[in-house]
């Protein structure tokens, strides 16, 4: 089954999801969909089982307890692998991510990127109703990390980001050492320091107008603390050169 996946996890998100369904079929009719649910108790995963029983290009992953960001997409990744896709794409759930902006993922993968990231601190990038504190945490994080990390990427903590199947066949995602938000960071890092060609375009992300948002000061601390740790232990030498992906 060639074509683009795009893998949405989910955990209480029923006032959101049936839209971006929708909105991400109707952006491209080879696009499909699989909704990673945690056992959400509002009824989410119900909700996509109905919409995936009469519409083929919906798939729905149930997983029994909400157990991180992180592992929900690896698990998804591993079902889009074992399914043939060419290209497994990231999206929330929330709305704040624009299923209109795929086609452009889409033709940087095309183009040979082995990561294409939609990053909000590029010219052309921008949010919407974000209050101050919130962009000033993002671009504070992200800037530490890519300081951290010697980093290149903009937005390496963005969760709209699209990957060619044959680059996550070659990572090695089980020695991953994060399962939360900082997961992004973790890979994006991973796929940059392995030598692969990772691309950033500009997008809108817009604050969710319904439900909640799942950051929490813990997961900003946790994130903080991983990346200081992932970054002396790559100055120390202690974190070696990842084997480079092979560039199709």
């Amino acid at each position: 089954m060639p074509g683009a996946v795009v893998v949405i996890p989910t955990y209480n998100e029923k006032e959101t999801i049936t839209a971006i369904i929708d909105r991400v079929l109707a952006s491209d009719s080879n696009v499909h969909i699989l909704v990673v649910d945690d056992g959400s108790p509002d009824g989410t995963g119900r909700i996509v089982d109905g919409i995936a029983a009469s519409n083929d290009r919906v798939n729905i992953m149930h997983r029994t307890e909400k157990n991180g960001l992180g592992t929900a997409y690896v698990n998804g990744f591993g079902w889009a692998l074992e399914q043939g896709y060419d290209y497994i794409i990231e999206m929330d759930a929330d709305g704040s991510h624009q299923p209109e902006e795929l086609s452009r993922l889409l033709l940087l993968l095309d183009n040979g990127a082995n990561l294409a990231i939609g990053a909000r601190w590029i010219p052309g990038g921008k949010t919407e109703n974000w209050p101050w504190y919130r962009k000033l945490i993002s671009r504070s994080g992200t800037t530490y990390a890519r300081i951290m990390l010697s980093s290149k990427l903009h937005d390496i903590t963005s969760g709209y980001r699209g990957f060619s199947a044959d680059t996550l066949r070659a990572l090695d995602l089980s020695k991953l050492d994060s399962a939360g938000y900082c997961f992004q960071i973790e890979l994006a890092w991973l796929v940059e320091r392995s030598g692969g060609i990772v691309r950033e375009f500009p997008i809108t992300f817009v604050e969710r107008i319904e439900g909640h948002s799942k950051m929490t000061t813990g997961i900003v601390v946790e994130a903080l603390s991983k990346v200081t740790t992932w970054g002396v232990a790559s100055r120390l030498g202690r974190i070696p050169k990842s084997q480079p992906l092979a560039v199709k």
